[in-house]
Protein backbone atom coordinates (compact mmCIF):
# COMPACT_ATOMS: atom_id res chain seq x y z
CA UNK A 1 0.00 0.00 0.00
CA UNK A 2 2.83 2.44 0.82
CA UNK A 3 4.46 1.67 -2.52
CA UNK A 4 1.15 2.18 -4.27
CA UNK A 5 0.69 5.57 -2.63
CA UNK A 6 4.27 6.63 -3.39
CA UNK A 7 4.07 5.64 -7.06
CA UNK A 8 0.73 7.37 -7.53
CA UNK A 9 1.97 10.54 -5.82
CA UNK A 10 5.29 10.58 -7.66
CA UNK A 11 3.89 10.28 -11.18
CA UNK A 12 0.93 12.55 -10.43
CA UNK A 13 3.09 15.23 -8.82
CA UNK A 14 5.53 15.26 -11.72
CA UNK A 15 2.85 15.63 -14.41
CA UNK A 16 0.81 18.20 -12.46
CA UNK A 17 3.94 20.23 -11.62
CA UNK A 18 4.97 20.37 -15.28
CA UNK A 19 1.49 21.52 -16.26
CA UNK A 20 1.47 24.20 -13.56
CA UNK A 21 4.93 25.45 -14.55
CA UNK A 22 3.89 25.65 -18.19
CA UNK A 23 0.77 27.67 -17.37
CA UNK A 24 2.68 29.94 -15.00
CA UNK A 25 5.45 30.55 -17.55
CA UNK A 26 3.02 31.79 -20.19
CA UNK A 27 0.51 33.61 -17.98
CA UNK A 28 1.45 34.23 -14.34
CA UNK A 29 5.21 34.84 -14.47
CA UNK A 30 5.01 37.64 -17.08
CA UNK A 31 2.63 39.53 -14.79
CA UNK A 32 5.00 39.09 -11.83
CA UNK A 33 7.95 40.29 -13.91
CA UNK A 34 5.97 43.32 -14.98
CA UNK A 35 5.08 44.12 -11.37
CA UNK A 36 8.73 43.76 -10.33
CA UNK A 37 9.66 46.59 -12.70
CA UNK A 38 7.48 48.93 -10.62
CA UNK A 39 8.99 47.62 -7.36
CA UNK A 40 12.59 47.93 -8.54
CA UNK A 41 12.00 51.43 -9.87
CA UNK A 42 11.37 52.67 -6.34
CA UNK A 43 14.16 55.10 -5.35
CA UNK A 44 14.03 54.18 -1.66
CA UNK A 45 15.62 50.91 -0.61
CA UNK A 46 13.48 50.41 2.51
CA UNK A 47 9.73 51.03 2.67
CA UNK A 48 8.09 51.72 6.02
CA UNK A 49 4.35 51.37 6.41
CA UNK A 50 1.88 52.22 9.11
CA UNK A 51 1.63 50.14 12.26
CA UNK A 52 0.66 46.56 11.59
CA UNK A 53 1.97 46.58 8.03
CA UNK A 54 4.87 44.36 7.14
CA UNK A 55 7.92 46.40 6.17
CA UNK A 56 10.06 45.11 3.36
CA UNK A 57 13.49 45.98 2.05
CA UNK A 58 15.47 45.38 -1.07
CA UNK A 59 18.84 43.81 -0.38
CA UNK A 60 21.16 44.28 -3.33
CA UNK A 61 23.19 41.26 -2.25
CA UNK A 62 20.22 38.89 -1.80
CA UNK A 63 20.23 36.15 -4.42
CA UNK A 64 17.25 35.63 -6.63
CA UNK A 65 16.92 33.54 -9.80
CA UNK A 66 17.56 35.45 -12.98
CA UNK A 67 14.98 35.64 -15.72
CA UNK A 68 15.20 32.68 -18.01
CA UNK A 69 16.26 29.13 -17.18
CA UNK A 70 17.13 29.89 -13.52
CA UNK A 71 13.63 31.17 -12.79
CA UNK A 72 12.00 28.30 -14.69
CA UNK A 73 14.09 25.67 -12.88
CA UNK A 74 13.40 27.25 -9.48
CA UNK A 75 9.68 27.45 -10.21
CA UNK A 76 9.56 23.87 -11.46
CA UNK A 77 11.38 22.59 -8.38
CA UNK A 78 9.03 24.39 -6.02
CA UNK A 79 5.96 23.25 -7.94
CA UNK A 80 7.22 19.65 -7.91
CA UNK A 81 7.62 19.60 -4.13
CA UNK A 82 4.16 21.08 -3.60
CA UNK A 83 2.50 18.86 -6.21
CA UNK A 84 3.99 15.65 -4.83
CA UNK A 85 2.93 16.66 -1.31
CA UNK A 86 -0.66 17.27 -2.37
CA UNK A 87 -0.66 14.08 -4.46
CA UNK A 88 0.49 12.11 -1.41
CA UNK A 89 -2.44 13.56 0.50
CA UNK A 90 -4.90 12.56 -2.23
CA UNK A 91 -3.46 9.06 -2.59
CA UNK A 92 -3.68 8.60 1.18
CA UNK A 93 -7.32 9.66 1.14
CA UNK A 94 -8.01 7.21 -1.68
CA UNK A 95 -6.99 4.36 0.64
CA UNK A 96 -9.90 5.40 2.87
CA UNK A 97 -12.40 6.08 0.09
CA UNK A 98 -11.12 4.77 -3.23
CA UNK A 99 -12.54 6.37 -6.39
CA UNK A 100 -14.80 3.93 -8.25
CA UNK A 101 -14.15 5.75 -11.51
CA UNK A 102 -11.47 8.11 -12.77
CA UNK A 103 -13.84 11.06 -13.17
CA UNK A 104 -14.32 11.15 -9.39
CA UNK A 105 -10.79 12.49 -9.23
CA UNK A 106 -12.15 15.77 -10.60
CA UNK A 107 -14.34 16.10 -7.51
CA UNK A 108 -11.35 15.45 -5.24
CA UNK A 109 -9.41 18.03 -7.22
CA UNK A 110 -12.17 20.60 -6.85
CA UNK A 111 -12.27 19.91 -3.11
CA UNK A 112 -8.51 20.47 -2.92
CA UNK A 113 -8.82 23.71 -4.88
CA UNK A 114 -11.60 24.94 -2.59
CA UNK A 115 -9.59 24.01 0.51
CA UNK A 116 -6.13 25.28 -0.37
CA UNK A 117 -6.83 28.05 -2.88
CA UNK A 118 -10.37 29.40 -3.10
CA UNK A 119 -11.25 29.67 0.61
CA UNK A 120 -7.92 31.22 1.73
CA UNK A 121 -7.87 33.70 -1.17
CA UNK A 122 -11.30 35.02 -0.21
CA UNK A 123 -9.52 36.77 2.64
CA UNK A 124 -5.94 36.83 1.40
CA UNK A 125 -5.96 37.22 -2.39
CA UNK A 126 -2.73 36.56 -4.31
CA UNK A 127 -0.44 39.59 -4.21
CA UNK A 128 1.96 41.04 -6.72
CA UNK A 129 5.45 42.22 -5.63
CA UNK A 130 5.30 45.66 -4.06
CA UNK A 131 1.93 45.13 -2.33
CA UNK A 132 1.59 46.07 1.34
CA UNK A 133 0.56 43.19 3.58
CA UNK A 134 -0.17 42.42 7.22
CA UNK A 135 2.21 40.55 9.52
CA UNK A 136 3.42 37.33 7.86
CA UNK A 137 2.90 35.11 10.92
CA UNK A 138 -0.69 36.32 11.31
CA UNK A 139 -1.43 35.67 7.66
CA UNK A 140 0.08 32.17 7.83
CA UNK A 141 -1.93 31.33 10.95
CA UNK A 142 -5.17 32.49 9.33
CA UNK A 143 -4.37 30.61 6.10
CA UNK A 144 -3.72 27.34 7.93
CA UNK A 145 -6.85 27.74 10.03
CA UNK A 146 -8.95 28.51 6.96
CA UNK A 147 -7.64 25.49 5.04
CA UNK A 148 -8.26 23.21 8.02
CA UNK A 149 -11.78 24.59 8.58
CA UNK A 150 -12.62 24.25 4.89
CA UNK A 151 -11.40 20.65 4.77
CA UNK A 152 -13.37 19.71 7.90
CA UNK A 153 -16.47 21.55 6.75
CA UNK A 154 -16.47 19.96 3.29
CA UNK A 155 -15.92 16.51 4.79
CA UNK A 156 -18.94 16.92 7.07
CA UNK A 157 -21.13 18.25 4.26
CA UNK A 158 -20.20 15.52 1.78
CA UNK A 159 -19.79 12.43 3.95
CA UNK A 160 -22.16 12.98 6.88
CA UNK A 161 -25.66 11.55 6.58
CA UNK A 162 -27.36 13.55 9.32
CA UNK A 163 -28.49 17.04 8.39
CA UNK A 164 -27.26 18.46 11.71
CA UNK A 165 -23.72 17.39 10.88
CA UNK A 166 -24.04 18.93 7.43
CA UNK A 167 -25.24 22.15 9.05
CA UNK A 168 -22.25 22.03 11.38
CA UNK A 169 -20.03 21.67 8.31
CA UNK A 170 -21.48 24.86 6.83
CA UNK A 171 -20.86 26.69 10.11
CA UNK A 172 -17.26 25.47 10.23
CA UNK A 173 -16.74 26.71 6.67
CA UNK A 174 -17.86 30.18 7.68
CA UNK A 175 -15.84 30.53 10.91
CA UNK A 176 -12.53 31.85 9.49
CA UNK A 177 -14.35 34.32 7.23
CA UNK A 178 -16.41 35.61 10.13
CA UNK A 179 -13.18 36.13 12.08
CA UNK A 180 -11.63 37.79 9.05
CA UNK A 181 -8.17 37.67 7.55
CA UNK A 182 -5.45 39.97 8.93
CA UNK A 183 -5.22 43.12 6.84
CA UNK A 184 -2.67 45.96 6.69
CA UNK A 185 -3.55 49.29 8.25
CA UNK A 186 -2.95 50.97 4.91
CA UNK A 187 -3.62 49.21 1.61
CA UNK A 188 -1.10 50.17 -1.03
CA UNK A 189 0.61 48.67 -4.05
CA UNK A 190 3.12 49.81 -6.62
CA UNK A 191 1.67 47.97 -9.61
CA UNK A 192 -1.46 49.29 -11.41
CA UNK A 193 -4.84 47.92 -10.34
CA UNK A 194 -5.46 46.49 -13.81
CA UNK A 195 -2.30 44.39 -13.51
CA UNK A 196 -3.36 43.16 -10.07
CA UNK A 197 -6.78 42.14 -11.44
CA UNK A 198 -5.14 40.16 -14.26
CA UNK A 199 -2.84 38.48 -11.75
CA UNK A 200 -5.72 37.37 -9.53
CA UNK A 201 -7.60 35.86 -12.48
CA UNK A 202 -4.48 34.14 -13.81
CA UNK A 203 -3.62 32.72 -10.37
CA UNK A 204 -7.11 31.31 -9.84
CA UNK A 205 -7.42 29.72 -13.28
CA UNK A 206 -3.95 28.16 -13.22
CA UNK A 207 -4.67 26.70 -9.79
CA UNK A 208 -8.01 25.31 -10.98
CA UNK A 209 -6.23 23.59 -13.87
CA UNK A 210 -3.52 22.30 -11.52
CA UNK A 211 -5.96 20.80 -9.01
CA UNK A 212 -8.21 19.27 -11.66
CA UNK A 213 -5.17 17.64 -13.26
CA UNK A 214 -3.93 16.51 -9.85
CA UNK A 215 -7.25 14.88 -8.99
CA UNK A 216 -7.82 13.30 -12.38
CA UNK A 217 -4.31 11.88 -12.83
CA UNK A 218 -4.06 10.61 -9.25
CA UNK A 219 -7.43 8.82 -9.47
CA UNK A 220 -6.49 7.28 -12.81
CA UNK A 221 -3.12 6.05 -11.58
CA UNK A 222 -4.49 4.82 -8.25
CA UNK A 223 -7.17 2.78 -10.00
CA UNK A 224 -4.71 1.38 -12.56
CA UNK A 225 -2.37 0.36 -9.77
CA UNK A 226 -5.21 -1.35 -7.92
CA UNK A 227 -5.93 -3.32 -11.10
CA UNK A 228 -2.24 -4.12 -11.58
CA UNK A 229 -2.10 -2.36 -14.94
CA UNK A 230 1.33 -0.80 -14.55
CA UNK A 231 4.56 -2.29 -13.19
CA UNK A 232 5.11 -2.48 -9.45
Amino acid sequence: MIKRIAQTAGFTGLLAALLLTLLQSFWVSPLILQAETFEKSEPVAVHEHAAGVAAHSHDAEAWEPEDGWQRVVSTTGGNLVVAVGFALMLAGLYTLRAPTKTSQGLLWGLAGYATFVLAPTLGLPPELPGTAAADLASRQTWWIGTAASTAAGLALIVFSRHWLMKLLGVAILAVPHVIGAPQPEVHSMLAPEALEAQFKIASQLTNVAFWLALGLISAWLFRRKSDGQYPA
